[in-house]
């Protein structure tokens, strides 16, 4: 099996679209072979990964999936233990992990919305089942009692998405530039009396991690899946949350350079709007892709054609995060430096059965596969829309391609076609 059609079949895209694609941006850029580069790549880091592991490329999907989740466990034994063993059940012990978070995030300045506006929105829009909840009979009553980032948490998990579409967003229609002001984002914990209300939300998502990006607020609820390597695993999403707090904060300053057209693209951005257009991919545009549309739909057409995706973007940052963090503890360097460039990374491995099943190597799809390990559910769509960025990112480089999404999202895609002429 040649290059194109190993990278296709892990995509599951038609092999010509990853010939059309070699074609293409080799003409723009002058450079060649890069699919089998990739390919040669990848194997290197599988061999290197499954040597550590004590294991080879002919041994089975499942004692690859086994290992890989042994390695998590043993990382995450090994960060509660500079972590002091935090508690994920009480405030206090997700008050020591947003500590430490926020302590090694680097720069948190960002552009986000004021808080006034915020509350002002909230009084517009009453968040009645928030209200209900906790016996509040008005907003006044609710904010006056009540932490307001928590309450900005709340609606994620209390209110729901579709009431933050379909009732909160459209009040941004009438904002501006004006309303969102320079501010540190911060990391907190909410307190435990959200727990009964915001268990619903962490069966649902199988994590007890999110965010309000326009505000700037990661959040931690105080409840625990109680399951090997849940520590290593909201640490990634943590620092998931905070490139990603990061990378919407610099868009949302670059918008604001065109105040008539502000808040459209803001509600597009919150939102998570993804083009749909099949023109646009035959013409050899690379579509920008916000959100993991395999979680709604497995098969949809978007998927399997060239497109750039900014969460797997945030996630190539988490991992680089987690072993930066091992570099910073002699003791954990050579045991976190296992998970250092693998977002991408992955390959077929037969079954006990004769089947051949698609094993992501990658730090985030491992450990979120903690969650339903008994049942052995492999997550791979993190890993494969990190391949459609590694290809881009072959071309181009990170932190081109990076520019390029902040500049374009808004649009839905890149205009390669036009790049012509730069390279």
């Amino acid at each position: 099996m040649n290059a194109h059609e190993r990278i296709a079949r892990i995509l599951r895209a038609d092999k010509d679209i990853v010939i059309e694609v070699e074609e293409r941006l080799g003409k723009i850029t002058g450079k060649s072979g890069v699919m089998e580069s990739i390919c040669k790549q990848n194997d290197q880091a599988m061999d290197e990964r499954l040597s550590v592991l004590e294991l080879t490329r002919e041994v089975s999907a499942k004692r690859v999936f086994e290992g890989l989740i042994k390695k998590i466990k043993q990382d995450n034994k090994s960060l509660a233990t500079i972590m002091s063993d935090p508690d994920f059940t009480r405030q206090e012990g997700c008050e020591i992990v947003a500590d430490f978070i926020t302590s090694v995030s680097g720069d948190r300045k960002g552009f986000f919305l004021k808080k006034e506006k915020f509350l002002e929105l909230l009084e517009e829009t009453p968040p009645t089942k928030i209200m209900e909840t906790l016996g509040y009979s008005s907003v006044k009553e609710l904010l006056a009692n009540e932490d307001w980032k928590e309450v900005a948490a709340a609606l994620r998990f209390i209110q729901g998405s579709q009431w933050i579409n379909d009732v909160l967003l459209p009040k941004y229609e009438n904002l501006s530039p004006a309303d969102f002001e320079h501010r540190e984002f911060e990391i907190i914990s909410i307190s435990s009396k959200w727990v009964k209300a915001a268990k619903r939300f962490e069966e649902k998502k199988y994590h007890n991690v999110s965010h309000l990006k326009e505000l700037g607020i990661i959040f931690i609820i105080p409840v625990s899946l109680n399951i090997p390597g849940e520590l290593i695993r909201n640490v990634g999403l943590l620092f998931h949350y905070v490139n990603e707090v990061k990378f919407y904060s610099n868009v949302f300053y670059k918008i604001g350079g065109r105040p008539v057209d502000f808040p459209g693209n803001l509600m597009a951005l919150l939102r998570g709007d993804v083009i749909d257009d099949q023109k646009l991919s035959l013409q050899g545009e690379w579509l920008i892709v916000q959100r993991y549309l395999a979680k709604d739909d497995e098969n949809d057409w978007r998927l399997f054609v060239p497109h750039v995706n900014p969460e797997a973007m945030h996630w190539e940052k988490a991992e680089k995060m987690v072993v930066e963090l091992g570099k910073k503890y002699n003791s954990l360097e050579k045991d976190f430096s296992f998970w250092k460039s693998l977002d991408w990374v992955g390959d077929y491995f037969s079954t006990d059965t004769g089947m051949d099943v698609l094993v992501s190597f990658n730090l985030i799809d491992t450990s979120m596969a903690l969650v339903k390990e008994k049942e052995m559910i492999k997550y791979l769509y993190h890993h494969q829309e990190a391949l459609w960025n590694k290809i881009l990112y072959s071309y181009f480089g990170e932190k081109e391609v990076e520019t390029m999404v902040k500049n374009d999202i808004t649009r839905g895609y890149i205009e390669i076609s036009k790049r012509l002429t730069k390279y």
